[in-house]
């Protein structure tokens, strides 16, 4: 699998960094087509992972929380999660892992006219918000299966 993300970052083709990051995951899941996309069924989930492409082509996970307005998710990301959509090779695309299911093409994309409404839903549904709402979140963002 190295060497197959490897080719693809010397590629530096996207698609090929989009097959490698579905490749390379970390725990199991069901591959997932943009069709089974279904964010009203995630409003009980607490976190999601999305997933990068850094430059050597090795994929990378992390985990965010995740809230559900008008049937779009979002996200609330802080500078460390932001470095890492910036120095993602495959952006606006990321991998998003969410309830057992892995979408490798999912659109990223800046949101930051829901980040009032994001905060107030994540300070909702996450007690610990109570804290995490103090510490900056430069990026709020909807994502898109494509």
């Amino acid at each position: 699998m190295m060497a197959l993300a490897r080719a693809a970052a010397r590629a530096g083709t996207a698609a090929l960094a989009v097959v490698t990051l579905a490749a390379c995951t970390e725990r199991p899941t069901t591959a997932a087509q943009a069709s089974e996309w279904n964010p009203r069924a995630w409003t009980g989930e607490n976190t999601i992972e999305l997933g990068v492409v850094r430059e050597d082509g090795t994929p990378r996970w992390f985990k965010v929380w995740i809230v559900v307005l008008d049937d779009q998710p979002y996200v609330r990301l802080g500078s460390a999660s932001v470095s890492k959509i910036e120095e993602n090779h495959t952006k606006p695309f990321v991998g998003v892992r969410v309830a057992g299911r892995e979408f490798p093409h999912v659109k990223l994309e800046a949101a930051p006219d829901y980040a009032d409404r994001v905060a107030r839903a994540m300070a909702s549904k996450y007690p610990s918000d109570m804290l995490i709402h103090l510490v900056p979140h430069p990026m709020t963002a909807r994502l898109t299966a494509e």
